[in-house]
């Protein structure tokens, strides 16, 4: 695989063979510090939407859970579709991760207790995903993350950032609820990219949501596959725009 070239998913469906590093240090991004010192007022907003009754919604590929409807999410952005209704409920995150460069796609995240996030890999090497603990009930090795063979423990306040296309799990065999706040940054070498790296995204996101409903999808033979690829890809290109107007 040329290093140099990003890597989606949709089209190497055997895996990330590229170099970006299993995790990346906080300190050499300017805006975690922000991130950090807003945690307080960014759980608060978790905890009043959490009270209002707010249903989450279950992550869509139902076979990357242990348990059943056992990670579920409240999102504010999605490859750079926004979630209006969502963000004026947490005003002080989404003004926080709006002054990111690069920022497109945000949610707060909940793993039940006893459950896990089975090892999978992203969707690209173009962003960096991070992880700011809110609600940590333990640590490793009955709490943590897992990125290729390093794990690690969430902690309350600090950002965990690592890159998604490389395998990684979860879990949570506490008997609470964890939750985080989850946040993708186009990686600054990409930034003139984001764009593309959003459509191409959306496009494989779409196409294995109709792959649940439609599973004959899941065989039909690569070129075929390649070209609805492309077709979805210029769809979200145009269309994603034209939603967040309304």
């Amino acid at each position: 695989m040329d290093k140099s070239k990003l890597f989606y998913s949709f089209i190497t469906r055997d895996g990330y063979k590229g170099n970006a590093p299993d995790f990346f240090d906080p300190k050499n991004f300017k805006w975690t510090k922000e991130v950090e010192n807003n945690w307080h007022a960014i759980k608060l907003e978790l905890d009043q939407i959490i009270n209002s009754g707010k249903e989450l919604t279950p992550y869509f590929d139902k076979d990357i859970v242990s348990k059943k409807n056992s990670w579920k999410t409240i999102p504010f952005s999605a490859w750079g579709v926004l979630f209006k209704k969502n963000r004026k409920l947490a005003p002080i995150t989404t003004k926080t991760l709006d002054k990111i460069p690069g920022i497109v796609s945000a949610s707060f995240n909940k793993l039940s207790a006893q459950s896990e996030i089975k090892e999978h890999f992203g969707d690209t090497d173009g962003i960096i995903r991070c992880h700011l603990g809110l609600v940590i009930p333990g640590e490793l090795p009955e709490v943590g993350f897992q990125v290729n063979d390093k794990s690690v423990s969430w902690e309350e306040g600090k950002l965990l950032i690592f890159c998604d296309a490389h395998k990684h799990k979860a879990w949570n065999n506490a008997h609470d609820e964890r939750y985080i706040l989850l946040f993708d940054v186009i990686r600054p070498e990409y930034l003139h990219k984001k764009k593309i790296i959003c459509a191409k995204v959306l496009a494989s996101l779409f196409l294995q949501s109709v792959s649940t409903k439609i599973p004959i999808m899941r065989k039909l033979p690569m070129p075929i596959q390649l070209i609805l690829f492309n077709i979805a890809t210029a769809s979200a290109y145009v269309l994603k725009p034209l939603r967040n107007l309304f």
